[in-house]
């Protein structure tokens, strides 16, 4: 008896320990996680930032292509415009030019009859002297053609000079007209010429904004993504926390001994009575089998109905009672004399740590779903009790 009493404390020494040195072994992970999360809310937030000042820019090559095609419209108008200055340009130019070919013409038929008279008089004029002698009253005809010409000289002179005034300033509308038309083809070249670079700019900054606009898309999910590894890093530091707190429970259980059941031994009471089966059901798994996985089981599983009532099966204190990753809810009762009891796969636990219950009271209830499943396994000293030897 005092090699086994002896044995068992080597035994609980050696679990103690290796918990002890299990739980340090934790805070690195748990330090190099912290770490991790505080790089991932700085990035998410470098990356929202990013995301912001490439949507300001996008907004700004918006705004800024909005503004060069706002130009490239004026300037199509001014163009529009020029057409058709340039246009009435040359139909006044045609007018002109029309215009100075009538001057011409009324000036031709106004100077035939003087060039026709000049030319006679001229003839006159030029005859010579002794000829005029010799014909009777040709003195006189030359005297009175003199007279003639010398009156008529000033009014053919006159209105010769009236038509030529007309016809240079016809001239100088003419030669203004074509000055202006070039100038508006000047013009209408330079104000095409700068349409064309403005539907180059507004093309620019379109094709920048949708670049910018993607890249700012792009750093939103970014973002996102490392907002949701952030809640990830958040969340695994919260199982973390609470796998640390459940083995810190289970460290401060007494630590296992071997199997103290022999033929003839009976249950202390403490266990209040016969053990019993916690929930109705149908049983999948017992204490020893091998499963799937190679997992050898330590305890009972039940496939139940959805939301199916699960009771104590023994009397006791309430050590653990919540969530635990993979087991659903799980309640580890304290029987007392190093007996207890371990319930998994409950929907939510209705007990609370601390809390003495009896036998049969109620723990919770089973999840929802197809069958789920609910485990029991009762320890002595942390060593896996084969139940079915115990049920009343």
């Amino acid at each position: 008896m005092k090699a086994a009493k002896g044995e068992g404390r080597r035994v609980a020494f050696c679990c103690v320990a290796f918990l002890a040195l299990a739980l340090p072994a934790q805070s690195q992970p748990v330090v190099d996680q912290r770490q991790r999360l505080v790089a991932a809310k700085r990035d998410a937030v470098i990356a929202t930032r990013r995301a912001e000042a490439l949507a300001r820019d996008a907004a700004a090559e918006r705004n800024a292509a909005d503004k060069a095609r706002a130009e490239e419209a004026a300037l199509a108008a001014r163009v529009r415009a020029a057409e058709a200055n340039l246009a009435a340009a040359r139909a006044r130019q045609a007018i002109v030019t029309r215009l100075l070919a009538d001057q011409q013409t009324t000036l031709a038929t106004q100077q035939a009859p003087v060039a026709r008279l000049l030319a006679a008089l001229t003839a006159l004029a030029r005859r010579p002297a002794v000829v005029a002698i010799a014909q009777p009253g040709s003195i006189d005809d030359l005297v009175h053609v003199r007279a003639v010409l010398g009156g008529a000289l000033p009014l053919v002179q006159q209105r010769t000079d009236g038509v030529r005034r007309q016809i240079a300033r016809t001239r100088g509308l003419e030669q203004d007209a074509a000055v202006a038309a070039a100038a508006l083809r000047r013009g209408r070249a330079q104000l095409e010429t700068d349409r064309v670079a403005l539907a180059t700019l507004e093309a620019a900054h379109r094709r920048r904004a949708s670049a910018l606009g993607r890249n700012a898309m792009s750093e939103e999910d970014r973002a996102l993504a490392l907002g949701e590894r952030a809640r990830d890093l958040v969340e695994s530091l919260g199982d973390d926390a609470m796998a640390q707190a459940t083995a810190a429970d289970l460290a401060a259980l007494p630590g296992p001994l071997p199997r103290p059941l022999a033929p003839g031994t009976r249950v202390p009471v403490q266990a209040s009575g016969a053990y019993r089966l916690p929930v109705r059901g149908r049983l999948v798994t017992g204490t020893g089998e091998i499963s799937d996985a190679g997992v050898r089981s330590r305890g009972l599983t039940f496939a139940v109905a959805a939301g199916a009532p699960v009771v104590a099966p023994a009397g006791g204190v309430v050590r653990y009672a919540r969530a635990y990753r993979g087991y659903g809810t799980i309640v580890i009762l304290d029987h007392g004399d190093g007996w207890t009891s371990l319930v998994t796969g409950l929907a939510a636990a209705g007990v609370r740590p601390g809390e003495r219950i009896a036998a049969g009271a109620p723990l919770g209830r089973a999840a929802g779903g197809e069958e789920p499943r609910i485990t029991v396994e009762l320890r002595r000293r942390g060593r896996p009790v084969d139940i079915a030897a115990l049920l009343g």
